[in-house]
């Protein structure tokens, strides 16, 4: 569906001291190999693992830095969250922004090679406006607008460039309608460019197809796709 295996497969911030000496031993050891024995080292292995160490380095950085700037703007944030480059963040006074514990957000293409086109966003728009997200969910490049009230279950997986929104965004427009609250329970899967539009449920462990525009309630345990989305079958055909 377009999302990152990454969001699984990445080291949590405390163990990434460790995990950079042990790529760093990896790679003196290969090199080592190299020039007293004469073992030949896989072609890109090194680059690969350079990568990974980059990866590991940039994610300690960023996350520290990010963390500081979530909390200059007053963010609520758990344990053990991991950020990929820096999301862009605003949250109106008075409104709360309340993120749980061990999240990742990717708001570098370098980290998603499905393609992010633009970091993390997360705002708020009014100042009774209340945006939650759960534990251990992922974010790559995702845009959360929230000017009433959006609540994100626990385990939540956005692809690439998703959007959440609980509203029209141009409030003057006389064509626009009042803000709605968005929930997404536990357990869903949106894939990449997947936009969920206001007054929105999407029940727990459903998956929504990539390039889907969500704008009525989505039953548990159901696949959902299309524009608007609609149910193509449960979870459970999926493999019959």
């Amino acid at each position: 569906m377009g999302v990152s295996q990454e969001l699984t497969s990445c080291p949590e911030p405390r163990t990434v001291q460790y995990e950079s000496r042990t790529a760093l031993l990896s790679i003196k050891s290969q090199i080592s190999s190299f020039f007293t024995r004469g073992i030949a080292i896989e072609s890109g292995m090194i680059a690969h693992k350079f990568f990974c160490l980059c990866r590991i380095l940039t994610g300690y950085w960023t996350t520290w830095w990010t963390k500081g700037y979530m909390r200059f703007w007053g963010l609520r944030i758990g344990a053990g969250c991991r950020f990929l480059g820096t999301p862009i963040l605003r949250r109106y006074p008075h409104s709360t922004i309340t993120i749980g514990r061990q999240c990742t957000f990717i708001s570098s293409s370098r980290y998603n090679f499905v393609g992010v086109n633009h970091p993390c966003a997360i705002s708020t728009h009014n100042s009774t406006a209340s945006l939650v997200i759960g534990e251990k969910c992922g974010f790559s490049g995702t845009a959360i607008g929230c000017a009433l009230d959006i609540r994100i279950g626990n385990r939540v997986r956005c692809g690439a460039n998703t959007i959440i929104t609980d509203t029209d965004w141009h409030t003057d427009d006389l064509r626009s309608s009042p803000d709605a609250p968005v929930v997404i329970e536990d357990d869903v899967w949106l894939g990449v460019n997947v936009t969920v539009l206001k007054g929105v449920r999407i029940s727990e462990g459903s998956v929504i197809g990539a390039g889907s525009v969500v704008t009525t309630d989505i039953p548990a345990g159901v696949v959902a796709a299309g524009s608007p989305a609609r149910v193509l079958r449960p979870l459970s055909e999926i493999g019959e």
